[in-house]
C-alpha cells in the first residue's frame, strides 16, 4: 500500500539512542518508515530528527526534559510512573503499575514527527521554522490530561486511587469456559435487554451501565458481583446468542499473534494512515504563520469522545484555528462532572483552545452550513459512525467536488478489519491482541481502563493530518486522510518487540511513597547495590528503602545514575511535583502545557 508520504521527495536522520529509552528512538524510527520517508545513513549529531526536502531549510527536532528528569535516565517504565500513567492504569488493575508496553515511546514518537511535520509546512508557507523541542514530560501528561482535569477540578475533584477496585470486578467478562470478551454498546436499551434475558433486575442493569458507561472517563469500572456470575456461568456461544438478540457487541480478546494472521494486518501495520490523493488544487490564502506553524491553517472539527477532540486540540497547540461542531444545544459531554464555571473540566480540557459552532447536521440547512465553512477551511476532521458522512452528503468526494483544496480526515475505529462491532477503545484492545499483552503484564485478565487507544489514536490522527498538510503544499491538492484505532493498536504493539529486558525493575514501597526503579544495565544494578550497602533482589528492596521516602531514594538513586522515580499514587499530587512545575497551565483545573516549543 502507498504511504502518506511516499512521493514527498522527503528525507531524514535520527540522533543516537537514548541510553535508558532505546524505546523511543525505535518508534522514531517506525514512524518515519510508516511516513513513507527516506531514511539517510549516519546519525544527526543533537536532534532526535533532522527532515531535508529540496525546497525547505533543515528541520531540526530535539528532546528536552525538566532538569529534575533528566533525559539520559529516563526509560519507558520511569516515565510511566513520573508522570501518572501507572496511577490511571492502577486504578482498575489492583495497583500502581506500568502498562507493560511502549506507550509513551509510540505517543511521543508520534508528537515529535507531529510537529515536525507541521513545521515543514509552517517553513513552506513563508513561515521562520528552524527548530523544534519536544518535552517528552509533557506528552506524557497530555496522555492523562482529562484524569488531571477531573482530580484538580476545584469542586467535586475525583481521588481515584490504584487498588481501591477489585482487578476482576471489572470488564472484560469471563464466559464458563474461562474465555476472556468484551461487550460494547453505545445505547442502554440493548444493554438492559442483554442482562433481563440472563436474569439480571432492570435496577441493577442500570447500576452496572453507569459504571460501564463512566469507564470511559473514569479509568475504573466495577461491575456488580451478580452480573459477573451471570456470565461465568454460561458458555460463551449462548452469551454470543444472546449479545446479538439484543443488539449487544461481543469481542473476544485475541493474542497478537491472532492478530497478526488477519488479511488486514501487514497493510495496517505499514502504515496506520490511508491518504488518498484528492483534485490538483491551490490551497486557500492563509496568513503567514508567526510563532506556531499552523497559524492561518482552519480546521473544522466535528467529533465526540476524546480521539477526534484530542487530535484537534493537538492540532490547535500547533496554532490551527479550530472551529468544532457541536449539535443544538451544545454537546452533551459539556454536563459531566466534575464541572468548573459550567462546564465538565474532562471536556475542557480537550476542547478549550476552540471556537463553537452549534450546526444541526439532520438538517439540509445545517449540511449546508457546514457546507459553506468548508470553503473557509483547510481542514475537516469527523469521526462520524462508518458510512454516516456518505449519507450526510459530506463526504470526501462530496467535499472535494466543491472544495478541492480541503484535507478530509477521518479518525475512525477498524478500517478495513471485519468486526462487527463499534470500534471503541476497549474492543479494539481486545481484537488486537493490545489487551492481552497488556493483561500479561499486569497480572489480570484484560487490558487497561485508561483510554489508551483513543488517546494515542487522536495522535496519529492529527499526525496524519500534518503529513496531508504537507503533502498538500508540495503537490498542490487536496487529499482524504484516514486513521484508525486499530492502526494505532499494530502501530503500538510493532514497536514495543525487541525490548532487553531489564536486570532489576519493579515498583517497591519506601519509608513513604511508591519508588519505580529501573536498572538496564550491569553498572546501574552495581550503582544499586553499592547505594543499598549490598547486593539485593527485589524482594529485598522495600526492606532497605523503608530508611528514607521515595523522594529521597528518588534523588539518591539518581545520583547513581540509575534510572528511578517516585510513583505518584493521587493524581492531585502531580501539580504540586517541582519537576514538572513548567509542564502545566493553571485554568481552573490543573492543564498541560503544549508539549513543543519552535525557533
Amino acid at each position: 500500500m502507498p504511504r502518506i508520504l511516499d512521493d514527498a521527495s522527503l528525507r531524514w536522520r535520527s540522533g543516537p539512542s537514548l541510553p535508558a529509552w532505546q524505546g523511543l528512538s525505535r518508534a522514531l524510527q517506525q514512524h518515519g518508515e510508516c511516513l513513507g520517508l527516506r531514511s539517510l545513513d549516519g546519525l544527526a549529531e543533537g536532534p532526535a530528527l533532522q527532515l531535508l526536502h529540496p525546497d525547505l531549510q533543515p528541520l531540526h527536532t530535539h528532546l528536552a526534559m525538566p532538569t529534575a528528569l533528566p533525559l539520559e535516565l529516563t526509560s519507558e517504565f520511569t516515565l510511566q510512573a513520573a508522570c501518572g500513567l501507572m496511577s490511571v492504569h492502577g486504578r482498575a488493575s489492583g495497583r500502581a503499575q506500568a502498562l507493560g508496553v511502549n506507550y509513551l515511546a509510540s505517543l511521543n514518537a508520534a508528537l515529535a514527527w507531529q510537529a515536525t511535520l507541521a513545521a515543514a509546512v509552517g517553513q513552506l508557507r513563508g513561515g521562520r521554522f528552524h527548530s523544534i523541542t519536544l518535552d517528552p514530560a509533557r506528552g506524557a501528561l497530555l496522555s492523562i490530561g482529562q484524569y488531571l482535569a477531573g482530580a484538580t477540578a476545584p469542586e467535586d475533584a475525583e481521588r481515584l486511587l490504584p487498588g481501591q477496585d477489585d482487578a476482576f470486578a471489572r470488564p472484560p467478562f469471563v464466559s464458563l469456559e474461562g474465555a476472556a470478551f468484551e461487550l460494547e454498546t453505545l445505547d442502554s436499551q440493548p444493554w438492559r435487554h442483554f442482562w433481563r434475558a440472563l436474569g439480571i433486575s432492570d435496577s441493577l442493569a442500570g447500576k452496572a451501565w453507569q459504571h460501564f458507561l463512566l469507564r470511559y472517563a473514569r479509568a475504573v469500572a466495577a461491575m456488580p458481583a451478580e452480573c459477573l456470575d451471570a456470565l461465568a456461568a454460561l458458555p460463551l456461544a449462548r452469551i454470543q446468542a444472546q449479545a446479538q438478540a439484543s443488539g449487544v457487541a461481543l469481542v473476544p480478546l485475541r493474542s497478537p499473534a491472532q492478530r497478526q494472521a488477519d488479511a488486514d494486518y501487514r497493510a495496517s501495520l505499514s502504515s496506520p494512515w490511508r491518504l488518498t490523493p484528492g483534485p490538483q488544487a491551490l490551497a486557500r490564502s492563509t496568513t503567514v504563520p508567526g510563532a506556531l506553524p499552523l497559524q492561518g491553517i482552519r480546521v473544522l472539527e466535528s467529533c465526540r469522545r476524546i480521539q477526534g477532540p484530542l487530535a484537534g486540540h493537538l492540532l490547535a497547540l500547533l496554532g490551527a484555528e479550530v472551529i468544532r461542531l457541536e449539535p443544538p444545544g451544545g454537546d452533551p459531554l459539556r454536563n459531566m462532572p466534575p464541572c468548573a464555571d459550567g462546564c465538565s473540566v474532562r471536556f475542557d480540557a480537550l476542547n478549550h483552545l476552540k471556537s463553537v459552532r452549534e450546526v444541526d447536521i439532520k438538517s439540509a440547512a445545517g449540511r449546508a452550513e457546514i457546507d459553506a465553512l468548508c470553503a473557509e477551511a483547510d481542514v475537516f476532521l469527523h469521526n462520524w459512525a462508518p458510512g454516516k458522512a456518505a449519507e450526510l452528503g459530506l463526504d470526501a468526494a462530496d467535499l472535494h467536488a466543491r472544495h478541492p483544496s480541503l484535507v478530509h480526515t477521518y479518525a475512525g475505529g477498524w478500517g478495513d478489519a471485519a468486526v462487527q462491532a463499534p470500534g471503541t477503545d476497549f474492543t479494539v484492545q481486545a481484537w488486537s491482541g493490545v489487551a492481552e499483552r497488556i493483561a500479561r503484564a499486569s497480572g489480570t485478565r484484560g487490558g487497561t481502563l485508561f483510554t489508551a487507544l483513543d488517546v494515542l489514536g487522536g495522535v496519529i490522527s492529527a499526525q496524519g493530518v500534518c503529513a496531508a498538510l504537507l503533502d498538500r503544499c508540495l503537490h498542490a491538492r487536496g487529499s482524504q486522510v484516514q486513521s484508525t484505532l486499530l492502526g494505532a493498536a499494530d502501530l503500538l504493539l510493532a514497536s514495543d518487540s525487541a525490548n532487553p529486558p531489564s536486570l532489576l525493575q519493579g515498583v517497591f514501597e519506601t519509608g513513604h511513597g511508591l519508588l519505580a526503579v529501573d536498572c538496564q544495565t550491569r553498572a546501574q544494578r552495581r550503582a544499586l547495590d553499592q547505594l543499598l550497602g549490598a547486593p539485593c533482589e527485589a524482594k529485598d528492596l522495600p526492606r532497605r528503602l523503608a530508611s528514607a521516602d521515595a523522594e529521597h531514594w528518588q534523588r539518591r538513586c539518581q545520583q547513581a545514575g540509575i534510572p528511578a522515580s517516585r510513583v505518584h499514587h493521587d493524581l492531585a499530587a502531580l501539580a504540586n511535583d517541582p519537576r514538572l512545575a513548567d509542564c502545566f497551565g493553571q485554568r481552573t483545573y490543573r492543564s498541560v502545557q503544549s508539549p513543543w516549543s519552535f525557533t
